[in-house]
C-alpha cells in the first residue's frame, strides 16, 4: 500500500509542477505579444493588439491548481511551515500527542474543506456554471484540481494519522528543519 499511497503524492506534485511550468509558458507567450504589439506600435506607429484572451484567468486556474495539488506532496516532505519552538521543548510523550492532536486537527479541517469542495464542484457541473472572463470556461474545470489536491491532502493526513498511531514518526520529522541552514 506504501509504494501506490507515495506514486499518488509524487503525482500530484508532478501534476503541480506541471500546471506552474504552463503559468509560465503563458505569461512568457503573453509577454513575447507585448513586446511585438510594442515593436510594431514603434515601427507603424499603432500596435496591433495581440493578446491571449483572459490569460489572467487561466493563469488564476493554473495557480489554484498547482497549489493544491502540491499540498499533500509538501506536507509529506516537510515543506509545510511548522511552528515548533513549543512542541520541540516537550516531553517526547507530550510530543507525540501534540503531533497526534495536529494531525487530528489538520485532518478534520482538510476533510471539511474537500467535502464542501466537492459539493462546489457538483453544484457548478449542476447548474452549469461558468467563469466571466473573455473565454467562458466551465468552472467546474477549474475547481476539479483543486478538489483533488484537497482529496489528495486529506488522505496524506489519514495516511499519516495511521502511521503515527502505529507508533512511526510522521513523515516530516526531520524535514525541512534546517531548511535556511543550507
Amino acid at each position: 500500500m506504501r509504494p501506490v499511497l507515495d506514486f499518488i503524492y509524487r503525482a500530484a506534485g508532478g501534476l503541480a509542477a506541471l500546471f506552474i511550468v504552463a503559468i509560465v509558458a503563458l505569461v512568457f507567450a503573453q509577454v513575447c505579444l507585448n513586446l511585438a504589439d510594442k515593436i510594431a506600435a514603434a515601427l507603424t506607429g499603432t500596435g496591433v493588439g495581440l493578446t491571449i484572451p483572459s490569460y489572467a484567468d487561466f493563469t488564476g486556474f493554473f495557480l489554484a491548481a498547482s497549489t493544491f495539488l502540491a499540498l499533500a506532496y509538501a506536507l509529506r516532505a516537510g515543506g509545510h511551515i511548522r511552528v515548533t519552538l513549543v512542541t520541540n521543548r516537550l516531553p517526547p510523550a507530550a510530543h507525540r500527542a501534540a503531533e497526534l492532536g495536529v494531525i487530528l486537527l489538520a485532518l478534520a479541517m482538510s476533510g471539511f474543506a474537500t467535502w464542501y469542495m466537492g459539493l462546489l464542484l457538483l453544484e457548478s457541473l449542476e447548474f452549469g456554471d461558468r467563469s466571466a472572463g473573455m473565454v467562458s470556461v466551465p468552472l467546474w474545470l477549474p475547481q476539479a484540481p483543486v478538489a483533488l489536491g484537497l482529496a489528495i491532502l486529506t488522505l496524506a493526513l489519514a495516511d499519516e494519522l495511521i502511521s503515527v498511531l502505529r507508533g512511526a514518526l510522521p513523515s516530516w520529522e526531520g524535514k525541512g528543519e534546517n531548511l535556511l541552514s543550507e
